[in-house]
């Protein structure tokens, strides 16, 4: 095994680590691919990559970043919506052995892939990600959704055409490419993470740098798609995300608040399911985290993980000690809808004092 940067895997084992994943059954997830570990290395100098081989070739990649005293965490932790290792099947992969090689007492995640045999036994939580299945079509969607949510689809549907009579002609790009749009949805994401109380993270140099390079990356498994409503070429909601042949990963959506009462980013995400579906894409993937609009959009869920893989020593004692108290207070009150209700009240309440 061999420990190195992601810009130091040569042309071949780019090309192995891409046959693995095409080959692995799992959705194409483009967090998975190496073009975002490529990205995530330029903005993150810890970025590395564990390459393991068998017989000489490439069997498993083992994309993390490196910490301080040996303590590692997955690529992009806390904006990567999809971690774990890259194997093949047949390969012979010992965690502890692993995390050895790497120089790590602890591997981090927290949206670690539903399927990863091999550090899903060490996960705390699992949380459900919400998808959208479009694989059959919009209008098979659609179908459904009229079904399951007919007072949603008819509302949404109205607001739309309100919309356009009174803000002007609604118009939707699904891969909008003018860096002014991207701007502006950063601005309106930043705006809304202050609002709700949330740590904004836009404010960190690193998010907004990798956003704006991935924004720029084509590659068949991992792409940057921008997309954006317009109202009489005002732009009026946006997401950016990334996209495989057939998975669109939902990343950062937001919309501007003066035309909230219209539910710009729900109309979005349905052009946005259409725009995908006649692209090939199959699945949305929404990520984890409740929220009333992905309930009313999704067709189902998928497991991941949250949690640490531990080497046995002092410093797997220490990770402990430190992360296992506040984990469990978050799943304390997230295990329990009232007071979940009156923490997201309370975030809300210090975003608007942080605001005057």
């Amino acid at each position: 095994m061999r420990v190195v940067r992601p810009g130091e895997l040569n042309a071949g084992e780019l090309d192995v680590w891409r046959e693995i994943r095409a080959k692995s059954g799992a959705p194409a997830n483009p967090f998975m691919e190496p073009e975002f570990t490529l990205a995530v290395a330029h903005v993150r100098p810890s970025a590395r990559v564990a390459v393991v081989r068998d017989g000489g070739d490439p069997a498993a990649f083992l994309p993390f970043e490196k910490g301080r005293l040996g303590r590692g965490r997955a690529i992009g932790l806390g904006v990567s919506d999809c971690q774990g290792v890259v194997t093949r099947p047949e390969a012979a992969l010992d965690a502890d052995e692993l995390l050895r090689g790497c120089g790590l007492f602890a591997w981090e995640f927290d949206n670690l892939e539903a399927g990863q045999t091999l550090f899903v036994p060490d996960a705390a939580d699992a949380y459900p990600s919400f998808v959208m299945d479009v694989g059959a079509g919009y209008e098979t969607y659609e179908s459904g959704l009229r079904e399951r949510s007919p007072k949603f689809f008819r509302t949404t549907a109205a607001k739309e055409r309100r919309l356009g009579r009174q803000a002007g002609e609604v118009r939707f790009v699904f891969d909008e490419r003018d860096p002014a749009a991207l701007r502006q949805l950063m601005a309106w994401k930043s705006a809304q993470y202050r609002r709700t109380g949330r740590r904004d993270r836009f404010a960190r140099e690193w998010i907004s740098t990798l956003v704006r390079y991935l924004a720029h990356t084509r590659a068949p498994g991992c792409s940057g798609v921008l997309s954006v409503l317009y109202a009489a070429d005002r732009p009026v909601a946006a997401h950016f995300g990334l996209r495989s042949r057939t998975v669109l990963s939902c990343w950062f959506p937001s919309y501007d608040p003066e035309f909230a009462r219209y539910s710009p980013g729900l109309v979005l995400h349905l052009r946005m399911a259409e725009a995908a579906a006649a692209a090939g894409i199959e699945v949305l993937d929404l990520g984890r985290g409740a929220a009333e609009y992905k309930d009313a959009l999704k067709t189902g869920e998928i497991p991941v993980y949250e949690g640490a893989a531990l080497r046995p020593g002092a410093g797997a004692v220490l990770h402990r000690l430190a992360r296992e108290p506040s984990r469990r207070a978050h799943g304390f009150v997230r295990e329990r809808p009232a007071l979940a209700a009156f923490a997201r009240r309370a975030l809300k309440q210090a975003g608007r004092l942080r605001g005057h």
